[in-house]
């Protein structure tokens, strides 16, 4: 994976202050002169805090340098224990307030965020980064990428806590259920997770935001097929809208996204493709109504 932009062909901003960092913490094993017995010794690196440079480079902050939001106290080696304690920026530390982000609402989404189950039950220490790690995040809502590329990314999100015991109970003292029997409603479990985001069904709906934060109880959560497999897809105003307006544009009819890519059953309708269907139904129908009358009349 290239690190350097495609366009210029130059480096991170970040990237040269990083190189210390990620000696260290861009590999499973160390190795440091232990001033007090001389010996140059390895150790293996907390699996938490091992981040990939590649990713990192990839990501929404890869021009940030590390001390950019960890403290400067982190440049001296070994690190205090204390600084394990310093406080993580939130989103709106950074974001909230500034014009420059104003498209992305996300004053809004802090407000939707803090109505979901999961503020709700565990508060305050359930922050953004539970969910987008910003040593790693993209901002995968864009027409750009593919809808796999988007539903893998976001469900790989999901999946890190609820299709992993350890994550989940950082959390809970309960054992979360394998996914497959929680969503054991579904005809197919597999090609769902596969074709939809977890959000699509598990969040609130809100126009304003790309994605929205707002996840709901299991109980409010949606069960009914037809919300998804028919011509007015909610699909449409969740998945499928980062593609919708140019898709428009250059093919008319607003599924032609979902022709592009998948196959939704019940939501890719053309309303002419109906209407010829039915009028030649309703002609075989009833050329077998007169060839039947005809046929007793003999």
């Amino acid at each position: 994976m290239l690190i350097a932009t495609e366009e210029t062909g130059e480096l991170p901003d970040g990237y040269e202050a990083n190189k210390q960092c990620f000696q260290c913490h861009g590999q499973r094993f160390y190795s440091f002169d232990n001033a007090n017995t001389g010996l140059t010794e390895r150790k293996a690196m907390n699996p938490n805090f091992v981040y990939n440079a590649d990713v990192y480079y990839q990501g929404v902050h890869r021009n940030f340098a590390c001390t950019d939001c960890h403290s400067p106290d982190y440049e001296t080696w070994p690190h205090s224990a204390e600084l394990r304690l310093e406080p993580m920026y939130s989103c709106l530390d950074c974001h909230g307030g500034d014009p420059t982000y104003e498209k992305f609402h996300f004053e809004l989404m802090d407000e939707e965020f803090q109505k979901s189950v999961h503020f709700e039950k565990i508060g305050e220490a359930f922050t953004c980064w539970k969910c987008h790690d910003p040593h790693s995040y993209r901002r995968m809502t864009t027409g750009e990428f593919k809808i796999s590329e988007i539903v893998s990314y976001h469900n790989n999100t999901c999946m890190g806590c609820h299709s992993n015991s350890d994550h989940f109970q950082l959390f809970s003292d309960d054992l979360k259920p394998g996914l497959e029997k929680i969503h054991h409603f579904l005809p197919n479990f597999k090609l769902h997770f596969s074709a939809v985001r977890c959000i699509e069904c598990h969040t609130s709906s809100a126009d304003t935001l790309w994605v929205n934060h707002n996840i709901m109880p299991k109980e409010n959560s949606v069960r009914n097929c037809v919300e998804c497999h028919s011509s007015s897809t909610i699909l449409m105003a969740s998945l499928y809208k980062y593609q919708n307006i140019e898709a428009r544009k250059e093919r008319g009819f607003l599924n032609s996204v979902i022709l592009n890519e998948a196959y939704v059953i019940g939501a890719n309708r053309n309303e002419y493709l109906n209407l010829i269907s039915v009028i030649l139904f309703g002609l075989t129908l009833a050329g077998i109504i007169i060839h039947t009358i005809f046929r007793l009349m003999k």
